[in-house]
């Protein structure tokens, strides 16, 4: 008896955002209007970037492969959202579980890989200008995005093969808004410390390394910049760094406090507040941070506008 009921449980329960019924469909068009913009400002920027030669350079193919990595993020997670808005049972299965788990984790891992390389692009840029068309060619570009993107996939797989030893047979309520991997082990009938070591281990070594890397070549850049006499390059230079930092800055900031944090550092609804931020909130900013202010970016889209 005591094995059946390890396997009963196969369905969860996702307690969603809000416990009040009637700002179900308040949040659903809320949540609605944010995917759909995040979409065509993500895939937008993406068909800028393929439609425009003039966009045809490193800074701007790794700028369309994090456009991308957002538009996955964003889509692991919202649509199931606005379907649990609309459902009042709000229930996901275990493979469905997963599922999200692994679309999620691999976009939020690609991202920084991606961020990496961009940094990296900055860095040679900026500090061996005249080597610049030597060293970033597009085909390395080509492989540098492939390997952020292969790595990213490859990450979330090992958490998925080692959780399939989980079995549940107790609670099927998930405390989140989606399926969050730690929330997930709470609820195991099997000592989940192992699925949480490896995963502190792994986001560890992937978040602390990445962007200690980055943090690494901007100081460099911004070394650099300080140098230049003239106002107008030091200028443009800090114009175009600026927006790769505050994307870092948002991005990092959160992912770091959710998943280096101790176990009981934050409440639940504090949890799903900074898990909403790097799910919706930044997928959702990041083509404009680097859009808006981007003088090649708008001058492509007013020669796309006119043809």
């Amino acid at each position: 008896m005591t094995e059946e009921n390890q396997t009963l449980i196969t369905d969860f329960v996702l307690t969603g955002l809000t416990d009040h019924p009637w700002l179900q469909l308040s949040l659903f068009l809320v949540f609605l209007v944010i995917y759909l913009v995040t979409m065509v400002g993500n895939l937008g920027l993406m068909a800028l970037i393929w439609k425009d030669p003039h966009l045809h350079t490193p800074m701007y193919l790794f700028l369309g492969g994090l456009a991308f990595a957002d538009a996955c993020t964003s889509t692991s997670v919202t649509p199931r959202k606005l379907v649990n808005f609309l459902d009042k049972t709000t229930i996901i299965s275990l493979a469905e579980c997963f599922t999200q788990f692994y679309f999620f984790a691999a976009s939020a891992t690609t991202e920084c890989f991606l961020l990496v390389v961009m940094a990296y692009d900055r860095y040679v840029a900026i500090c061996n200008s005249l080597l610049y068309p030597v060293v970033m060619s597009n085909r390395l570009c080509t492989q540098l995005i492939s390997i952020s993107y292969a790595l990213g996939f490859l990450h979330p797989l090992i958490h998925v093969i080692v959780s399939l030893r989980l079995t549940f047979c107790r609670a099927n309520i998930i405390h989140h808004f989606y399926c969050e991997i730690l929330q997930l082990f709470k609820i195991s009938c099997i000592d989940p410390s192992i699925n949480v070591l490896i995963i502190f281990i792994f986001g560890a070594f992937i978040q602390i390394s990445t962007l200690v890397t980055i943090i690494i070549s901007y100081t460099r850049v911004l070394y650099d910049i300080l140098k230049k006499k003239s106002e107008k390059r030091r200028s443009k230079a800090f114009s175009t760094c600026s927006a790769h930092l505050l994307s870092v800055s948002l991005y990092y900031g959160t992912l770091i406090f959710i998943y280096l944090r101790p176990a009981s550092g934050l409440a639940e609804d504090q949890d799903k507040m900074y898990s909403l931020f790097y799910t919706i909130i930044i997928p959702l900013t990041n083509p404009f941070i680097y859009s808006l202010r981007n003088k090649e970016v708008i001058g492509a889209w007013e020669r796309v506008t006119k043809k």
